[in-house]
């Protein structure tokens, strides 16, 4: 799918602030620079690929290996997981992740808001391309706003007439100076599922240090995580509403070399915590209900 830039930007741009432009080949960006940040944000996949809040380094990490292809997913990043997580339940030729990841999205809004901050609003909704993967009738909108912090909003209504349920993720990628050096803290006490042994256990530790692959999910959580980075001098806070469930992934050494889109040592540069709605935290919309599932994004002083 070729959009029509040109007229994208005619149509949304913010004099000095918001732009709509190709950054890679035949995908339209929107590029956003207020006084607080610069961020960009692809169309496929209603995909942001960089907060970057000034005089810092990018809080996102992208990978350099990322294939900017439809029919492929963007690597790094915030990609969007509807309306499934992980993969398909039943059918394992479906994407993993869900599918709106894979598609493009409407844009709907751009807005500059009082405080400074610019406000962006995507749509994607039901078709018969959707249905192809999920028959249900939903309209999913996700609505970003960049300033001293990155909130990202994912908002999913049912408009069929039947009830559905569905599992998501915001699953956000941040840029650190090395796996071996970071701590998350905000997890202590919480229970969590280990799918790379298949067990359960209770995060004791004040912090979480990275020393092999992991892929954890941390159920009944609502706490705010920071990311502590003493090489890179900064502390990322991760805060999130809309969802009880906080999973932090990272592939380790092994499970990156079979990985196409990230180099074999990119796992040194980056952790994904990401709020979740999955597990014991399916979600269940009956017809016209709503739900919103929300990051926070930033630097903590």
């Amino acid at each position: 799918m070729i959009l029509n830039i040109d007229e994208l930007d005619d149509k949304f741009s913010i004099e000095g602030e918001l732009g709509i432009a190709e950054l890679e080949e035949n995908m339209a960006f929107i590029t956003i620079s207020n006084k607080f940040a610069d961020a960009d944000i692809c169309l496929y996949g209603g995909h942001i690929t960089n907060f970057k809040p000034h005089k810092t380094m990018p809080v996102l990490w992208m990978s350099p290996d990322s294939k900017y292809e439809e029919g492929r997913p963007i690597r790094g990043g915030i990609p969007v997981c509807f309306p499934w997580f992980g993969p398909h339940k039943t059918d394992s030729a479906k994407p993993q992740h869900g599918f709106v990841r894979l598609m493009y999205w409407n844009l709907q809004e751009t807005a500059p808001l009082p405080t400074g901050e610019t406000l962006i609003r995507l749509q994607l909704c039901s078709s018969e391309k959707t249905k192809a993967y999920w028959n249900f009738d939903f309209c999913a909108e996700l609505t970003v706003i960049v300033g001293k912090t990155l909130t990202v909003t994912l908002k999913v209504t049912n408009i069929s007439a039947l009830p559905f349920e569905y599992t998501c993720a915001l699953h956000s990628y941040y840029h650190i100076s090395s796996i071996e050096e970071i701590a998350v803290e905000g997890l202590q006490n919480t229970r969590y599922f280990n799918q790379l042994d298949g067990g359960d256990y209770i995060h004791e530790t004040p912090g979480l240090e990275i020393k092999q692959a992991e892929t954890r999910h941390y159920y009944d959580t609502e706490a705010d995580c920071i990311i502590h980075d003493p090489l890179f001098g900064r502390r990322i806070m991760v805060s999130k509403s809309g969802s009880k469930v906080t999973t932090v992934w990272n592939p380790g050494e092994e499970t990156c070399r079979k990985i196409d889109d990230i180099p074999d040592d990119g796992f040194h540069s980056f952790i994904c915590i990401e709020a979740v709605n999955a597990f014991n935290n399916v979600i269940k919309l009956a017809p016209g209900e709503s739900h919103e599932t929300s990051a926070i994004i930033g630097l903590a002083e």
